[in-house]
């Protein structure tokens, strides 16, 4: 209890900085960001271009924003409340936030962290809503022995406790599919069929799945038709290489400029985020040559 309050009370802080930015500023900059990466380059302005902070922290998250406003992007992902002062301060967007989760390995699927995760996001909810964003990020967690079936009951009666929250907030709830096979072995939310099928149970506009490309080619494959044909349960996409998680190129077995008309054609008009690891020296240059090449 005493952990609980404590983070109530950090939050708290966090949630005044914010709204100390001002909500007219917070609205304003939320209704220009979709289109704010046309100003600066060349970019096309079809797909929405976003960049995963994890990649890039070796790099104060200030000096990350200026970087990206070079190459022409508007948009970080992964950020949790202490972050969004920053890129606020940067006309930067934030089309997936992170920070209620426990961890990636410990889920919605086992009950025994209910309790915490039920805590996590009704907080986290609110300051998603509270700072003009959309987007909050989730885990199945691992399935340390659990069949589907159970993994799929326990994450309804989990999810179900703040998805009206969601919904009155405005806010969406997206559980991210990632490979067991190289990267996160033994996760329950591995296949896009799982998935799917939360989803559907679930049965909320404000829930919905993260779709890696990276992590569905290891793990299913046939990208371009699983997209195709149920892009309603996707809200969100991640990119990288395969093998490897690295550049985006002609080094890997993946079609990106395909895959983004695959995603256009749907009528996607949300973010398409780069999560791949740069190999070459020159990481930012890495990150402009994925962007040109998704930028169809």
């Amino acid at each position: 209890m005493h952990h609980q309050s404590t983070r109530r009370a950090a939050i708290k802080k966090m949630v005044a900085g914010t709204a100390a930015l001002g909500a007219t500023s917070v609205m304003s900059s939320f209704r220009a960001m979709p289109n704010s990466d046309l100003n600066n380059s060349h970019l096309k302005g079809n797909i929405h271009h976003s960049v995963c902070r994890w990649i890039y922290d070796d790099m104060s998250l200030d000096a990350m924003c200026e970087a990206v406003k070079k190459i022409g992007l508007g948009a970080i992902d992964l950020l949790g409340p202490k972050e969004w002062p920053v890129i606020k301060q940067h006309g930067i967007w934030c089309p997936m936030c992170n920070g209620a989760e426990i961890s990636l390995t410990k889920g919605w699927n086992h009950t025994e962290y209910h309790a915490t995760l039920i805590n996590n996001y009704t907080e986290h909810i609110d300051l998603v809503s509270a700072a003009g964003y959309r987007n909050l990020i989730c885990f199945s967690g691992n399935r340390e022995g659990m069949d589907d079936e159970t993994g799929l009951v326990n994450c309804v009666n989990g999810l179900k406790k703040i998805i009206g929250q969601a919904e009155r907030k405005k806010v969406i709830i997206y559980m991210e599919l990632l490979n067991s096979k190289v990267n996160h072995p033994d996760q329950m939310c591995d296949n896009s069929k799982w998935g799917i099928e939360l989803v559907k149970r679930i049965g909320s506009e404000n829930f919905k799945l993260l779709y890696d490309i990276y992590h569905m080619q290891i793990d299913e494959g046939d990208v371009i038709r699983t997209i195709t044909d149920h892009h309603q349960y996707f809200g969100h996409y991640h990119t990288g290489g395969v093998p490897g998680r690295h550049e985006i190129d002609d080094t890997q077995e993946l079609y990106y400029p395909a895959i983004m008309r695959a995603i256009l054609a749907t009528g996607y008009t949300g973010y398409v985020a780069q999560e791949f690891i740069p190999t070459k020296a020159d990481k930012l240059q890495s990150l402009a040559e994925g962007v040109n090449i998704c930028d169809v």
